[in-house]
């Protein structure tokens, strides 16, 4: 199969500078402000998202430099399958965020909840829509035990080495 590429189309801007310390999920980040700087050829494309209160947000892990098939898990001591956490340490270092989209100024989007490191290149926007998104789950796997550590828990070094 051929290579596939991606070129950015913005850049995610936030208080953390490195990926130590960094919430490790938006429900995590809580009231923690960010902006998007889209590149100006894309802004067009802003057209109407200012209508959806959340944000899809599709961009690259790029102070990842660890990827295993099996991986101890910020929230577990446990090692589990790569496909079967959420961490940055993967095949293809590909992360998604729902954060809270407060609103649009030209190619800036001002945006609340925000996981994710300073000058992390964005791949895409999608606009969050319940009806499409939130599925009722019969079961979390190996979280069960351990997502009430949410809150609390925040990135380490373990997949920037």
């Amino acid at each position: 199969m051929a290579e596939i590429k991606y070129k950015p189309i913005g850049v995610v801007h936030s208080p953390f500078k490195e990926a130590k310390g960094t919430p490790i999920q938006a429900a995590g980040a809580n009231n923690i402000d960010g902006t998007v700087e889209l590149f100006l050829e894309y802004a067009e494309g802003l057209k109407d998202l200012e209508g959806f209160s959340h944000i899809i947000l599709i961009y690259h892990f790029h102070l990842s430099r660890v990827s295993s098939l099996m991986v101890r898990p910020y929230m577990d001591n446990e090692v589990h399958g790569v496909f079967a956490i959420r961490g940055p340490g993967r095949p293809n270092p590909i992360g998604i965020s729902v954060v809270r989209l407060d609103r649009i100024e030209e190619n800036i989007l001002f945006i609340r909840d925000v996981d994710i490191v300073d000058g992390t290149p964005l791949l895409d926007i999608k606009p969050y829509v319940p009806e499409f998104d939130v599925r009722k789950v019969e079961k979390i796997g190996w979280l069960e035990k351990n997502v009430h550590k949410l809150s609390e828990t925040k990135a380490d070094e373990r997949f920037m080495k």
